[in-house]
């Protein structure tokens, strides 16, 4: 097995395999200590970060910069590393059932090109089993080693929220799990050159995995909740917000919030969860319930839209709704699963015209993901009612004035606040319809 010295030795490469929000923080933070090999299949990819550039904002300028990272798209430079980290999606298909097509080519190319000795590190997330079940076997038929034998295995799953900048790498607890105990060792000694919060050793792969994908299906779950009682509130003209602030004064309570669960965690890793279950013919009915609650708050949304409109005399066929943001969160620019897009095509069906702006989205990648086109912010005017669905900084300074002045009549402005950007109170002075989740 790779030996951790050899790496600060710099005798041989650590490689990361997927350079998007989990694996270029990693790459330029071990960058410091050792020689690291950056990977990705996307050419356009590789030729952005050699030019300096991050389209995911995850890692500054300056930083990047810094890191003495030697980029590649060529899977035979893989065989120079001792060390290799796979950090590649694993999203869900069109039937919520998990798409491993990322996870399974990552680990046919690094079988093809692993070195005798070498350690392979997976920090996708997957459900319990799926690193030896699956990973491990591809591993072998392509590299025609053993596992445990020839090279060993890891599990370390990440944990970074974009956009995040107090929780970073460095200062979250990392999760460390092997094959055997030396790999364990020697990932707890890799891990801790750059993450000063801690690491916590898991007895084996299965734990770190099934750890990893309920961190995200019980923050998905305390969402729902709060969804569900959104909606209620809603029905009983009690402000959701107020509710929760007022719960909050107590110690013990949670400090969830209503809103649109997309993204690549939250929304997607119960999926796994799930599927395991069923698989091993249990119906994991509290988890799917959940999925459904915040599966149906596009539509929630839009539904709310329509029915404000109504009331204030609008026609609803050919009615013009705009929408701010169409990431999956606030202050990202990552679409992946975004759940903006469910609020628009319920809209679209109801014959309305929407207009979308993002401050911070690729148009070119809305329109291939969504067939979405994404317009300049001046470009929505004339409106009859505004959704600001994603709370980015750009927006937070916006004054009611100039919220009025999206609207065709300024006097009849109809305001969705999906997360509470806006002063409800100033929003109601300046005479503008506001609803908040």
């Amino acid at each position: 097995m790779t030996r951790f010295e050899d790496l600060l030795e710099r005798k041989t490469a650590l490689a990361v395999v997927g350079l998007g929000y989990v694996g270029l923080p990693l790459a330029a933070a071990f960058a410091g200590h050792m020689d690291v090999l950056g990977f990705d299949i996307s050419e356009k990819r590789i030729a952005e970060l050699r030019n300096g550039r991050d389209k995911t904002r995850e890692v500054a300028p300056a930083a990047l910069a810094a890191a003495q990272i030697r980029y590649t798209a060529s899977p035979a430079d893989l065989k120079k590393a001792g060390v290799i980290i796979v950090a590649v999606p694993t999203p869900i298909d069109d039937h919520c059932s998990p798409d491993l097509r990322p996870v399974v080519s990552a680990s046919a190319t690094v079988g093809a090109n692993l070195s005798r000795g070498g350690v392979v590190v997976y920090e996708s997330t997957v459900y319990p089993g799926l690193t030896e079940e699956v990973c491990v076997p591809l591993l072998e038929r392509e590299s025609g080693l053993l596992c445990g034998k020839d090279f060993t295995v890891g599990y370390s799953p990440e944990r970074v929220n974009p956009g995040d900048k107090a929780h970073t790498l460095q200062n979250i607890v990392k999760i460390v799990s092997g094959s055997d105990k030396s790999t364990t060792d020697m990932l707890e000694r890799l891990y801790g050159l750059v993450v000063k919060a801690g690491i916590h050793r898991a007895s084996s792969i299965r734990v770190a995995e099934a750890a990893k994908v309920i961190e995200n299906t019980q923050r998905d779950l305390n969402i729902a909740l709060m969804n569900e009682l959104a909606i209620l509130f809603g029905r009983m003209g009690i402000d959701t917000t107020e509710v929760l602030e007022a719960a909050g004064s107590k110690w013990n309570f949670l400090p969830f919030r209503p809103g649109l669960v997309g993204g690549h965690c939250i929304g997607v890793d119960p999926y796994y969860l799930t599927f395991k279950a069923e698989e091993l013919g249990l119906h994991p009915e509290v988890i799917l319930a959940g999925r459904r609650t915040n599966d149906g708050m596009g539509k929630y949304v839009a539904e709310c839209a329509v029915k404000r409109l109504i009331k204030r005399g609008r026609v609803i066929s050919g009615a013009h709704v705009g929408i701010l943001g169409f990431t999956f969160k606030e202050n990202v620019p990552d679409l992946r699963n975004t759940r903006v897009v469910d609020v628009a095509r319920e809209l679209a069906d109801y014959g309305v015209t929407v207009l979308i702006s993002d401050a911070l989205a690729d148009p070119a990648e809305a329109l291939v993901e969504y067939g979405q086109r994404l317009l300049p912010r001046e470009a929505l005017t004339g409106l009859d009612a505004l959704i600001v669905a994603v709370p980015h900084r750009e927006y937070a300074a916006l004054t009611a004035e100039e919220i009025k002045g999206f609207f065709a009549d300024p006097d009849c402005a109809v305001l969705l606040d999906v997360k509470g950007l806006f002063d409800p109170a100033a929003m109601r002075a300046a005479d503008i319809d506001y609803w908040r989740l």
